[in-house]
């Protein structure tokens, strides 16, 4: 990826991945399992943002 906004896309687009299989797994542990990755990628995006916005990180790797 050529710069971090674009992990940060990539990460809320798994999450939304992860949430939609979690909603149509038929077993509860693997919902559960999806529904952890999707708040984890959304945990991730969310520091990413604040590294930019804080200016410890430009945007650009």
């Amino acid at each position: 990826m050529k710069d971090t906004q674009n992990w940060v896309e990539r990460l809320r687009r798994e999450a939304e991945e992860c949430r939609l299989i979690s909603r149509l797994a038929t077993n509860e542990a693997k919902r559960e399992s999806f529904a952890r990755l999707a708040s984890m990628h959304d945990e991730r995006a969310d520091e990413l943002e604040k590294l930019i916005a804080s200016g410890e990180l430009s945007g650009q790797e």
